[in-house]
């Protein structure tokens, strides 16, 4: 791989690892563009390195609160003074975000007479040399968000006053209850599965349509990506173990710094989308990218060859 094949991945995976358009689709599509197979573990741990570098250079306040939230939680927890009614707003967050994770555990769960864990599905879609999968689970991306935007828009408005005396109106609760994470929990999980299907774009909608609001749903979503991206590159790290390296050091550097950098102006970007209520432009994006897909997909079946780079499928 190229520095400049790397710097491109990287602006892929930094880019749609946190707008609602789905990193992993994003990179099965231009992996199938360009004809490159990407067989480097190591480089694609790389590149969710340097997303999770860019959501803590944003959040980094946040995170701070909820690990100090944590050990305070664990200290009340030994001495038995835990009360849930009693939490503070990032004590609640913190225990909304472990919920949330819970239904993760289910991608290890075994596929009956597959052989495989639900995990393992992802890899498999991703790396084949057709996009039909793709294809569909932009489309559904499309319309979680459409969906979500219908939600939010349907909410009852009320005026909240800002810490300078102003008052503010806002749609939904800006508080999660536990169904509420439970639920947004699922949306993760399916993303992981699924190529093409949005996780930011996911979670975001299903709070959306929980009711909560926008920026909340949207911090919400972001914060619970962290752990989501860590486990994701820790896993990798196992497979990654006695794996030959075939990226050159100069482009995985090339890839990590691109995916922050980028992935930094992505989160910054989709926070003023969402705060002047533009995100039906990822739902039309996404309508538009999966409709392509699919016809580019009947194309290649049809042909039975790679349209840009000419390989057989």
């Amino acid at each position: 791989m190229s520095i400049w094949e790397a710097i491109i991945q990287g602006i892929v995976q930094g880019a749609t690892e946190f707008l609602p358009v789905s990193s992993s689709g994003h990179l099965a599509l231009a992996q199938h563009i360009m004809g490159v197979e990407v067989d480097s573990l190591l480089f694609d741990i790389l590149l969710h390195l340097g997303t999770l570098i860019a959501v803590l250079a944003v959040y980094y306040k946040l995170v701070l609160r909820l690990i100090r939230a944590f050990v305070s939680l664990v200290n009340d927890l030994v001495r038995k003074r835990f009360k849930w009614s009693a939490m503070d707003y990032d004590r609640r967050l913190l225990m909304m975000l472990i919920i949330g994770l819970l239904p993760l555990f289910l991608l290890f769960l075994p596929v009956p007479g597959t052989g495989m864990k639900l995990k393992d599905f992802s890899e498999q879609w991703a790396s084949d040399s057709n996009i039909w999968v793709e294809g569909f689970s932009f489309l559904l991306t499309s319309i979680l968000l459409f969906l979500g935007i219908w939600a939010i828009n349907n909410q009852p408005s009320r005026e909240i006053r800002r810490k300078d005396g102003t008052l503010k109106e806002i749609r939904g609760r800006t508080k999660y209850h536990t169904s509420d994470a439970v639920c947004v929990g699922f949306a993760q999980c399916a993303a992981a599965i699924l190529p093409g299907l949005s996780r930011s774009g996911s979670t975001l909608s299903a709070g959306l349509l929980r009711g909560i609001n926008q920026q909340a749903a949207l911090d919400y979503s972001f914060v619970l990506g962290i752990p989501s991206i860590l486990a994701a590159a820790l896993l990798t790290v196992f497979d990654a173990v006695g794996q030959e390296v075939t990226v050159g050091a100069g482009a995985m550097v090339a890839g990590v710094v691109t995916s922050a950098v980028v992935g930094f102006l992505a989160i910054k970007l989709l926070k003023w989308i969402v705060t002047t209520n533009k995100l039906h432009v990822f739902a039309f994006y996404t309508l538009i990218l999966g409709t392509v897909t699919l016809i580019l997909a009947i194309v290649e079946t049809i042909t039975g060859v790679n349209l840009f780079t000419g390989m057989p499928l």
